[in-house]
């Protein structure tokens, strides 16, 4: 039973604000704008160095801060976040630093561990030392020891004020250490939560540069009357915007912003199905010369309706449409953006429509981009080859939409209410419930014989 009525006005209340999303979104096209004009910029103020646009990875790199920086200072200033019970944190409550020294030297120790051994296999994985991974690396790399030394204060700061400091990490150190009694749940918590960062932020690190570069060092005077070239221009700065606010979600996840992992999908089925999708397995999977490659002789919308203007301007207005839709997603979680992980409940923004924004809107993107039943070789064997993979890999989303609703539903009583409001009534939810209804065969009912 849900602690609350269902009301038809409006889902539970959202756990992340809409503000500071927006605000990340702001201080990025900034960025992007200052780095396209940093000629003229530099020229105007007599800088050094060269007069050219700021698009080298370092720039991307930067970009990242521009984002965080308004969303930490929205989340502190206008949201309040810090003052969230689900932080954790008591700020009224100081222990003596002599109170938690050995609970915090703990946690110390178990961070220390998990960063050498996620360390280890950043070094054994092949993949992350050749093509984009480098980049990832590099910045890793650079990070390593500042990291190491900041944790020392951190911990011993946040551990004061801690309503229970003996968290995952401590609950990890303790096994470690073996000089307390630790619970195998929590340590198990712990690598989720690691895991999960580890993988896809250095997956996110290495996709920054090219797509940033793409969109600083492109030319409007050559795209502004080309439906194709256009819309692919908006479609690489929504992508933009995805891949940074997302990696500031993976990157951000202070206890303080309420924005912590609170838990890791537990089951192998939502890793399967979310690790498909990811560098190395998604090679076999989706590559070209992968299991579902749905692309092949595939030339795309661009092809099919480049001589037709209007069709162009509209198909390009309807890509862009679903490739906005994606990234409003991921900007709606502001600082909480993450693949596998509860961090909270969000119930505002494209969320309001359907649970599943950004998976619905990526899988209309691949169909209506790739247009797999139309192929240049006029094979009909690759028609329905492409038209099937595509269907698995639409199928494969679904499968993540499911595990990811048994995580949460799990976890917390807001996204049970949450999903029940947009069951009867969120705007596609309850038509998709609906059309679900129908298509489920119904059981026949079974009478009772009357006894002879």
């Amino acid at each position: 039973m849900s602690a609350h009525p269902i009301s038809a006005e409006g889902p539970p209340a959202s756990d992340v604000s809409a503000g500071v999303g927006f605000a990340g979104l702001l201080g990025l096209l900034v960025w992007i704008v200052l780095c396209r004009n940093w000629p003229h910029i530099a020229e105007a103020f007599a800088l050094p160095g060269p007069r050219e646009p700021l698009s080298g990875p370092h720039a991307a790199l930067t970009a990242l801060l521009f984002s965080a920086a308004p969303m930490v200072l929205w989340s502190i200033f206008v949201d309040k976040v810090h003052r969230n019970p689900s932080t954790g944190i008591d700020w009224r409550r100081k222990r003596a630093l002599s109170e938690v020294l050995e609970v915090s030297l703990v946690k110390i120790a178990g961070l220390w561990a998990t960063w050498a051994i996620i360390g280890f296999l950043y070094c054994a994985a092949r993949w992350y030392w050749r093509g984009q991974y480098l980049f990832a690396m590099d910045v890793i790399a650079a990070a390593a020891i500042p990291l190491v030394v900041l944790s020392v204060p951190y911990v011993l700061w946040l551990d004061r004020y801690m309503v229970n400091p003996r968290d995952h990490a401590w609950h990890f150190g303790a096994m470690l250490l073996r000089r307390e009694a630790f619970d195998p749940e929590e340590v198990k918590r712990h690598w989720r939560a690691w895991i999960i960062k580890a993988f896809f932020g250095a997956f996110m690190l290495s996709i920054l540069p090219g797509g940033f570069a793409s969109v600083v060092d492109a030319d409007l005077s050559q795209v502004a009357g080309d439906p194709v070239a256009l819309g692919m221009l908006l479609i690489g700065l929504l992508f933009v915007i995805d891949v940074q606010i997302g990696t500031v979600g993976y990157l951000v996840t202070f206890r303080p912003l309420d924005a912590h992992i609170r838990s890791g999908n537990p089951f192998l089925a939502g890793w399967l199905a979310a690790l498909i999708c990811y560098p190395p397995l998604v090679f076999a999977f989706m590559g070209a010369d992968g299991m579902l490659a749905y692309e092949i002789n595939t030339p795309g919308w661009g092809f099919w309706f480049g001589d037709h203007p209007i069709l162009a301007w509209v198909w390009a207005a309807w890509l862009v449409f679903l490739t906005a839709i994606y990234a409003w997603a991921t900007v709606a979680f502001g600082l909480r953006f993450s693949n596998l992980t509860y961090r909270g409940v969000l119930t505002n923004g494209p969320y309001r429509f359907t649970r599943h924004p950004a998976y619905l809107s990526k899988n209309l993107f691949w169909w209506s981009a790739t247009l797999p039943f139309l192929v240049s070789g006029g094979s009909l064997v690759d028609v329905v080859r492409n038209t099937f993979f595509l269907g698995c890999v639409s199928a494969i989303y679904y499968w993540r939409a499911k595990t990811e609703e048994a995580h949460l539903l799990g976890e917390d009583a807001k996204y049970r209410e949450y999903y029940a409001w947009m069951e009867r009534h969120g705007p596609i939810t309850r038509r998709l419930a609906a059309l679900r209804r129908r298509l489920r065969p119904r059981r026949p009912t079974m009478q009772r014989q009357p006894a002879e």
